[in-house]
């Protein structure tokens, strides 16, 4: 997934200002919080996106909404309306949690599959692959598609191992259109 370069920006602004006041770790669960709420209300979205909404209402209805949030967290949300980028709050909070766990080396592991799988079948894919330091801290996403049709994708960083049935498929769909 693409970062804008606006959420790079104001996360790394976020963790320089954390690292300074030693409130990385609330900040970080925090912002765990915001991608959460912002997932889960489309019409907190639909809100944010409106422009004919000024920012001083936003900023009343995010106090509202965020007001259990420490008072960095706030000021950086207020910040953010004032500035016009309310639209980019989910991808800044996520930015911010990514950056923290590079820095704390946990790996961003991506399961997609056509189904669910059990624990065990979890399991003995991530250890089939040395992609996945199973010994270390990862932080482990099981999406299920099932327009994969069997097998799985499991992405781990900027590496990815394409063992879906899907992909099969269309390559041998190519190596016949090649003959």
């Amino acid at each position: 997934m693409l970062t804008s370069k606006v959420a790079k920006r104001y996360a790394q602004g976020l963790l320089d200002f954390t690292n300074e006041s030693g409130q990385t770790a609330t900040v970080f669960s925090e912002m765990k919080d915001v991608v959460k709420i912002m997932k889960e209300s489309q019409d907190l979205n639909k809100f944010f996106m409106t422009p004919y909404i000024d920012s001083k209402k936003k900023i009343e209805v995010a106090k509202e909404i965020f007001k259990s949030l420490s008072p960095s967290s706030q000021n950086l949300i207020t910040l953010i309306i004032r500035q016009g980028r309310e639209n980019q709050l989910k991808n800044i909070a996520q930015e911010f949690i990514n950056k923290v766990e590079d820095i704390n080396g946990i790996q961003r592991v991506t399961l997609t599959t056509a189904t669910q799988l059990s624990k065990e079948n979890l399991d003995q894919i991530l250890k089939s692959t040395n992609l996945v330091n199973v010994n270390s801290n990862f932080d482990l996403k099981v999406n299920v598609k099932p327009e994969i049709l069997g097998g799985y994708v499991l992405r781990v960083g900027d590496q990815q191992v394409d063992a879906s049935v899907k992909s099969k498929l269309n390559q041998v769909k190519k190596d016949f259109s090649l003959n």
